[in-house]
């Protein structure tokens, strides 16, 4: 079983981290994706990013000095965001670390797919981003099926705990034979399943601690996760679905 989860805006580069296992599966792409930006004036780049000035500028010095092969922090303790918050991985023991180095997958329009324990540097460029490189109209286009490929283990199991930007970059190749379980937490009004997403996010990440420590191999260990106030709903919930409320 592979579980997928979607990368954070915002990221840190921590030297005094714990060292990196490795670089990521998709580094080249990454450097190509990096010229790319490079060649951008930065109006494009901010066109590109989609933010404040102070952010672009800020981003644009990242990928003017970005080195994708020295002086990184692995991309569980890099990226900064609420899901990892309360994912916790900075108290995580050494069969949690194991757990989630095999099982644990982050998705990113940058990186195409890391490793927890990949190292990576800070960067902007989410996954639906307009990038228009080696002839392709945007990311989902640049990576292709790699993705898909590379998540998907042995066992063609596959947990989907990341947004809907992250996530289609995958289902959109899933085969008859694969087993994709995707995850709804959220509350009941009116009598329907809203998810509300700071709530959500908390919710991933905090799954992810659970799957982790109870070294979980199949979907069905999820329906036991009951934190932060959420149960499984099983008659809301599917084979391919599944749905927690508080």
């Amino acid at each position: 079983m592979r579980i997928i989860v979607s990368p954070a805006k915002k990221m840190t580069n921590d030297p005094d981290a714990p060292r990196p296992l490795g670089l990521p599966t998709f580094v080249r792409e990454a450097e190509r994706l990096r010229d790319w930006v490079r060649s951008l004036s930065y109006a494009e780049q901010k066109a590109l990013w989609r933010c404040s000035d102070a952010i672009a500028r800020r981003s644009a010095e990242q990928f003017a000095h970005m080195d994708l092969r020295e002086s990184l922090t692995s991309a569980l303790l890099s990226y900064d965001g609420i899901q990892y918050t309360y994912m916790a991985p900075t108290v995580f023991d050494n069969d949690q670390l194991g757990y989630v180095q095999e099982h644990l997958r982050i998705l990113s329009g940058f990186y195409g797919a890391l490793r927890p324990m990949d190292g990576v540097t800070p960067y902007r460029l989410e996954m639906q981003a307009k990038v228009a490189v080696d002839g392709h109209a945007n990311l989902y286009e640049y990576w292709g099926d790699l993705l898909y490929r590379n998540v998907m283990g042995r066992d063609r199991v596959l947990v989907n705990l990341a947004s809907k930007e992250y996530s289609k970059a995958v289902e959109r190749y899933l085969q008859p034979e694969d087993r994709y379980v995707t995850c709804v937490f959220g509350e009941l009004v009116d009598g329907r399943v809203v998810q509300r997403g700071v709530y959500a996010k908390m919710a991933r990440g905090e799954m992810v601690r659970y799957l982790a420590s109870i070294r979980a191999e199949e979907p069905e260990q999820m329906r036991t996760f009951a934190w932060s106030g959420y149960t499984y709903d099983e008659n809301r919930s599917t084979n391919a679905t599944y749905v927690f409320v508080r």
